[in-house]
């Protein structure tokens, strides 16, 4: 079975996870959480060389206050572990999105992980956080607009190479696998650059319930798959 060398998630599901069993959505991002955790080293284990997990984005930001300060604390609280887990697991995890809407301290706690784990080389984990697509596209638009003011580029030099150096996601490879769980089927703003030849696989499995079984099974449809750029199969 080919593994796919970059998958990104859309981490979706928790409040109705919550909601089933009765319990507050608090609940469910406490466990979605904790899942993250277990799923980073299940993919680790499995052979895949990048991760990038759709934690929060630019949107997430008008859910109830409550809801809002949950996830703060638990970004704070996750962002710690990650120093462990990074060390461990030999794993380098990188930010993409916009921390500087953060409060000083996480952004502080962002800055730290990056520069603990920037040389482990096992794994590479993105998390999204104040991410959106839009936002991203835009800031590497403005800073290549910039360029282009300052005399350092023309307007007809600019390649799609070029936009893909100012994002985010600079210098890691496009996602060969999408996954989105909990039954939407929809991107919600995440990486829309870089799917443009993604493949994706969905599933009506809430994310505190996906696990390496759902996780092989994606990996498998994957392998399934007739591609013709850059493809699992040539048809």
């Amino acid at each position: 079975m080919t593994i796919p060398n970059h998958v990104a998630i859309i981490l979706d599901g928790n409040g109705r996870w919550a909601k089933a069993k009765g319990m507050p959505r608090s609940y469910g991002h406490i466990r979605g959480c904790e899942n993250l955790e277990t799923i980073v080293e299940e993919a680790k284990d499995i052979g895949i060389r990048y991760l990038s997990v759709y934690a929060f984005s630019t949107e997430n930001w008008k859910r109830s206050r409550d809801e809002v300060e949950t996830l703060m604390k638990l970004f704070r609280s996750y962002l710690k572990k990650c120093l462990k887990i990074a060390e461990h697991n030999q794993i380098c995890f990188r930010v993409i999105g916009d921390p500087s809407a953060f409060d000083a301290d996480i952004q502080k706690s962002i800055r730290t992980l990056e520069d603990f784990s920037r040389e482990f080389k096992e794994m590479h984990v993105q998390l999204a956080l104040n991410y959106g697509s839009r936002d991203e596209v835009t800031r590497s638009v403005r800073s290549l607009a910039q360029d282009v003011a300052e005399g350092k580029i023309r307007p007809e030099d600019i390649t799609s190479e070029m936009i893909s150096s100012r994002l985010d996601t600079a210098g890691i490879p496009d996602p060969d696998l999408l996954i989105r769980t909990s039954g939407e089927l929809r991107l919600s703003n995440f990486l829309m650059w870089q799917l443009a030849y993604t493949e994706f696989y969905f599933t009506d499995v809430h994310w505190p319930d996906f696990d390496r079984k759902e996780l092989l099974k994606a990996i498998e449809a994957y392998n399934n798959r007739d591609r013709r750029y850059g493809g699992v199969k040539e048809a």
